[in-house]
């Protein structure tokens, strides 16, 4: 009827998948393009935010960068720019890895703004007095409850917005 489960020898070299996974693929031939979280962040921190809204690099092979650009004017404009934004990448990296930047149009994931909103503290209490009444002002007109609330946090995360930017 029943069987008896045997017990489970215990693995005592478990290791973790990044430390194995690289191997097998190069085994297999499985090659994957991917792009290290540090060029990401050096290229978050060398273009600023105008640029990085329009841009999504996606892939680093043979010491070239390739880019997502969100227009074709915007693809034009950043390849007039190539070698200043090759020469910032490459020291704010540190290294002088990157050779040639490859610009073409695509998906840019989600802009910078929207990721910048979740690092920054929204906290209503950030306000001072004075901002909580031009709030309370300018929302005294509007009679929708759901819609006041939605106004209210807007024009909050605006103010603090513009107050860390000073």
């Amino acid at each position: 009827m029943y069987q008896r489960r045997r017990p489970r020898k215990r693995q005592k070299n478990l290791l973790k998948m990044g430390d194995f996974l690289p191997k097998v693929l190069r085994k297999k031939n499985i090659l994957l393009d991917m792009l290290d979280q540090n060029i990401l962040d050096v290229w978050h921190r060398a273009v600023g935010p105008q640029i990085l809204a329009q841009t999504a690099p996606f892939k680093f092979k043979n010491s070239t960068l390739f880019v997502n650009v969100s227009t074709p004017a915007w693809m034009q404009q950043l390849r007039f720019m190539k070698q200043e934004i090759m020469d910032k990448v490459n020291g704010e990296w540190g290294k002088n890895e990157i050779k040639n930047i490859y610009f073409s149009i695509g998906d840019i994931p989600s802009s910078p703004a929207q990721l910048a909103d979740t690092a920054i503290d929204f906290n209503p209490s950030l306000l001072k007095e004075r901002d909580k009444r031009v709030i309370r002002d300018n929302l005294s007109q509007v009679d929708d409850k759901e819609l006041k609330g939605i106004l209210k946090r807007v024009m909050t995360k605006e103010i603090i917005k513009r107050r860390i930017n000073e």
